[in-house]
């Protein structure tokens, strides 16, 4: 599923191909990745506006419409934008298209169909009840390590909560244990001051260098255990080893990691 970097990715692409066009018709093949009203209404809720902005929380992505309401993009695991004017550049797996004044198409491509389209009247308030907590960018070092407080769950888990800090996937929670070497499975509560700041340092410089490298797999520094990440076997740090934390499968260095428990 994509991540925030993927997400941050998405949201600049659609700035630079989507905002301030009047939306003159949008054309829906596949009405069950409008979640929250009927496709027809959706249509009726865009026609004649246009997108002012864009902003993201997280792995969430919204579209600013200029009248004060909002689109969210949520992406699933397959979901992408593509601008096109040509037919023969309509992406194979469309769900919808976005036609702007100017003849230019948004088209979003989802084949596995996880994505959902919300529209959505205020924004504080469909964050605030979907329970999102703050964004793994914006939040501060003090209110990262005061959240930890007392919290016995594991440091994967933690990091991969949507509710305490939005925007941290499994890839990335497993790269953030490798790089600061603590075991995934390690107890919060048992993590040093220093540690949970190494941590929290780590997730930052991450998601910032996979933003900077918009979210291109193969352009990650070589030195990241992305690279080992999905193959069981040895990394230049040792023998690599994969159980479920958090619910999730979850990969690490035997020996390199240490546990906190």
């Amino acid at each position: 599923m994509p991540e925030l970097p993927e997400v941050n990715t998405f949201k600049k692409y659609f700035e630079g191909t989507s905002l301030r066009q009047k939306i003159v018709d949008v054309s829906i093949s596949d009405d069950k990745i409008i979640r929250n009203i009927s496709a027809q209404e959706f249509v009726n809720r865009l026609t004649g506006k246009s997108f002012s902005a864009s902003s993201r929380r997280g792995k969430y992505m919204f579209g600013h419409l200029d009248n004060g309401t909002f689109v969210l993009f949520h992406f699933g695991m397959t979901g992408d934008f593509k601008y096109y004017f040509e037919e023969e550049d309509r992406p194979k797996h469309e769900r919808f298209h976005i036609l702007f004044e100017g003849g230019g198409k948004l088209g979003f491509d989802c084949p596995r169909k996880f994505a959902r389209i919300e529209f959505i009247e205020n924004l504080k308030t469909y964050i605030k009840e979907l329970g999102l907590g703050e964004d793994a960018l914006i939040i501060q070092e003090g209110d990262f390590i005061e959240m930890m407080n007392g919290r016995t769950t594991s440091i994967k888990g933690f990091l991969l909560n949507q509710k305490l800090l939005a925007g941290v996937g499994n890839l990335y929670a497993d790269e953030i244990c490798y790089q600061t070497r603590v075991y995934p499975g390690s107890r919060v509560n048992k993590l040093s001051v220093r540690k949970k700041k190494e941590i929290f340092a780590a997730m930052q410089s991450i998601l910032n260098t996979a933003i900077d490298r918009t979210a291109h797999y193969k352009d990650y520094p070589d030195d990241w255990f992305w690279k080992w990440r999905t193959k069981e076997g040895t990394s230049e740090k040792g023998k690599i080893l994969v159980e479920k934390i958090a619910g999730r499968t979850t990969y690490f260095v035997k020996g390199w990691q240490r546990k906190y428990m």
